[in-house]
Order: structure tokens, then sequence, then C-alpha cells
């Protein structure tokens, strides 16, 4: 990737995690005391959460992309690497509701607040497989879905240990609006930068 596209991709994943922060935060809870400084401030205090996350996520998409090239690597084919990422998103999602289930789980609570997140991240991962499969090919599909599962995941996991849930939804969608962003652009930034020396 050239770095042009690099800066394009990097302020404008930044522009989406800064949006989707303030959208949450603003929908989640509304600043505490009624002046305008309280509320310049709470937005000041969004846009660094949100921005913040971007690069959490951020990292999260290159440093897959390495150890997705190095899973090529290793295991030689396509079909043995995409078991091996397979098992990783079932194992993951599992500690995502286990883990959570063991560490927070009172009385009385209906185990299906634990068992949601996993479903519904699944679910949103294979639309987004679907949707990159359908603008790439069939190659892309378990990729995408274990970035948007198991990196999503991993990126969110110190959010995760505090178990409130303001942060968490907080986080959250920022970390999964970036991460989407990215793996929809990626193959549209690598084609405009096959198709210039073409052009010129």
């Amino acid at each position: 990737m050239k770095i042009k596209s690099w800066l394009f991709l990097f302020f404008t994943t930044i522009l989406i995690g800064i949006t989707g922060a303030i959208v949450v935060g603003l929908f989640l809870k509304l600043p505490e005391g009624g002046s305008f400084l309280d509320f310049f401030l709470y937005i000041l205090g969004l846009i660094g959460f949100g921005a913040l996350f971007s690069v959490f996520s951020q990292m999260g998409f290159f440093a897959y992309l390495t150890v997705h090239r190095f899973g090529l690597g290793i295991f030689k084919s396509h079909s043995l690497w995409n078991g091996v990422q397979l098992l990783l998103i079932a194992v993951v999602l599992f500690d995502l509701f286990y883990l959570r289930y063991s560490s927070f789980h009172k009385e009385g609570e209906s185990i299906l607040n634990y068992i949601a997140i996993p479903l519904l991240l699944l679910a949103y991962g294979m639309i987004i497989a679907f949707l990159k499969v359908k603008q790439t090919n069939n190659v892309a599909f378990i990729p995408t879905l274990f970035f948007i599962t198991v990196v999503t995941v991993l990126e969110w996991v110190p959010v995760l240990k505090e178990n409130n849930t303001l942060s968490l939804w907080m986080a959250f969608i920022p970390l999964i609006l970036c991460n989407t962003y990215q793996i929809l652009m990626l193959h549209r930034l690598l084609q405009s930068n096959q198709k210039k020396p073409l052009a010129s």
C-alpha cells in the first residue's frame, strides 16, 4: 500500500472512530451539569476516546495482515489456514461468553446477557464477510470473519475486564465501525494503487 493510501485510511478511520464515540456517548449518557463548558469537555473526552480506539483498531488491522501472511506461509494452503482461523473464532467467541459469565454473572441474572454478545458479533461478522466476498472473492470470507470477530474481541479486552456497560459500548462501537471500514476499504485502496500506473 502506498503512503498516500495509508494516510487516507489512517485519518478517515480516526474520523469514523471519533464520530462513533460521540454518537454512542451522547446516546448512552449526557454530560453531567448543564453548562456549555461541561458539554464541551464531555465532547472532548469522547473525541479522545474515539481516536484512541480507532488507533487500537488500526494496530489490530495491520497486525492481522501480518499474521495472515505468516499463517499462509506456515500452513502453505488457504484451506488449512482457514481451518485454524475457524478454530480460533470458535475459541475466542466461547471465551467471550464463558470468561465474562464466570467473572461477572450474578445470582438470578439471565445467561442470555452473556450469550447475546458473542452471537451478535458472529452474525455481524458473517454479514460483513458476505459483503467482502461479494466485492472480492470467496477466499476473503474466513479472513474477514476472523478479523471482525477475533481481532475486535482482542482489541476490546481492556474494556471487557471492567464490565461497565457504558464503557463496553463506547469502546465497541468505534472499534467495530473502524474494523468494518478498514476491511471493506482495503481491496479498494489496493486496486486504486494498481490502476494508477496503468493510467499514467
